[in-house]
């Protein structure tokens, strides 16, 4: 379907007015084939094959940006999780490979390369264990390695042995960078329903059902939605609001798709998929909270919260839907906290509690993301968390995810800079008590009744 004049010029005022960017251009890589009994040899044709495939991508993505007039924020790469891979040496230490997957990551220019992953919703295999031993070294010796991991589907329900030791795992990550808050941890995300084309870190890899090589691309629009509702103004009704998002949430899309199909046009590779997701920034004006009170709330978190965001939600995969048969990933509104200013501030200002973002995860595309929460969190308060957003993703048939900070040294109030896109945090208060009974006894919770679906 061509582009009219009005679209272009629409565009034209979403890039230079309303903060409109392509967030992402994100490179899947499918690593099997560099297997090896020698975990040296897998790391030489892990660095090898990265290079290979993404030599070009920087260069592409910036060719693109300047020939489309569009910003291009972020490239990244995707692999195959590297569990699947690292089986076949037998190794117990794979931060060698991720060590590889960073050499690469900086030769080739990207900002991120996720996919030190496993999936372990149903138990470990050898190489899952000692993936996940490996995660708090990865990250502290790595910059732009991300780890995710799979404690939880609707399938299969939810594997606390797994959550429990993921806790820990991210005890010891946030001591192991403890210089720099905790930063490792936000590298770190854990997944119930995890999808195989995500574009966004810390959670992108490459699902077994991908191409050798794909190109995923992660779109990002709150400033453009922001401005369609400001300009709505406050006497339209909630039908017409929600109207106004699906409209803009189209043309969105539609700019991605283009860019999307061109970079895998320039690279010889395949086109994915678009995530259009409301990916906010700290930058004013690029909040999804600002957005929830243009439509009507007076701070985010106040009464009404969840049902304003259930609504953008769903009128962003609606307009999304109707403009490209390609929307995948997560696609919907992201509330990672310290990455919105709006959020940052209204948890500040005490409107937002983490029992409050709980439960808009119920209804956003992701979960808790990018949360801060006093250094000496204990580790059965943190499975408590991570379960009961696992549970939400089971019950729900949706993706849901963790992606929680103990920041060391800092309690409740107290702030930690992380600057750039992973901006200011807000140490929360996790609540009172804990479930040291329910974190001892281990098992798995079976899988729900909706999960019976053939």
């Amino acid at each position: 379907m061509p582009f009219t004049d009005r679209e272009i010029l629409e565009t034209v005022r979403m890039v230079e007015l309303e903060t409109l960017d392509i967030r992402t251009t994100t490179l899947g890589i499918n690593l099997l084939d560099c297997a090896d009994p020698d975990l040296e040899s897998t790391c030489e044709k892990v660095y090898a094959k990265i290079l290979h495939h993404a030599k070009d991508l920087v260069a592409t993505a910036d060719g693109i940006s300047s020939d489309f007039g569009v910003p291009i924020v972020n490239k990244r790469i995707a692999v195959t999780p590297i569990a699947f891979l690292a089986g076949a040496s037998g190794a117990s230490d794979l931060t060698p490979i991720a060590r590889a997957m960073d050499a690469a990551a900086v030769e080739v220019g990207v900002d991120y390369i996720g996919g030190f992953s496993a999936y372990v919703h149903k138990g470990f295999s050898k190489a899952d264990n000692a993936l996940f031993e490996s995660i708090p070294r990865a990250l502290a010796e790595t910059e732009r390695v991300c780890a995710s991991v799979s404690l939880a589907t609707t399938r299969a329900g939810i594997n606390i042995d797994a959550i429990a030791r993921f806790a820990d795992i991210i005890k010891a990550t946030a001591e192991l960078t403890a210089d720099r808050g905790g930063l490792g941890c936000a590298k770190l995300v854990c997944f119930c329903n995890p999808v195989e084309d995500n574009p966004f870190v810390a959670g992108a890899h490459i699902g077994v059902g991908e191409a050798e090589t794909v190109i995923n691309v992660g779109v990002s629009g709150p400033g453009v939605v922001r401005s369609a509702l400001a300009r709505l103004g406050s006497g339209a009704d909630l039908v017409a609001v929600s109207e106004e998002i699906k409209r803009t949430a189209f043309k969105i899309t539609r700019m991605g798709e283009m860019v999307g199909r061109e970079a895998a046009r320039r690279l010889g590779t395949t086109f994915g998929i678009v995530d259009v997701s409301l990916a906010p920034t700290p930058a004013i004006g690029d909040s999804v909270a600002d957005i929830l009170e243009l439509i009507g709330i007076d701070r985010a978190g106040a009464p009404g919260t969840t049902a304003a965001l259930a609504m953008l939600t769903d009128a962003v995969k609606k307009g999304g839907a109707m403009a490209s048969s390609r929307v995948g990933g997560l696609s919907g509104a992201f509330i990672p906290v310290s990455e919105d200013q709006g959020m940052i501030d209204a948890v500040e200002e005490g409107y937002l509690s983490l029992a409050k973002l709980e439960a808009m995860t119920s209804v956003c595309s992701v979960g808790l993301d990018m949360v801060a929460v006093p250094g000496d969190t204990s580790a059965d308060v943190l499975t408590g968390i991570i379960a009961d957003q696992m549970a939400i993703g089971m019950v729900n048939s949706k993706t849901t995810a963790v992606r929680i900070i103990p920041v060391p040294g800092k309690g409740v109030g107290e702030k930690v800079e992380w600057g750039g896109l992973l901006g200011t945090a807000i140490v929360q208060d996790p609540g009172k008590g804990g479930c040291k009974l329910f974190h001892s006894r281990g098992g798995r919770i079976p899988a729900p009744l909706q999960s019976y679906k053939n």
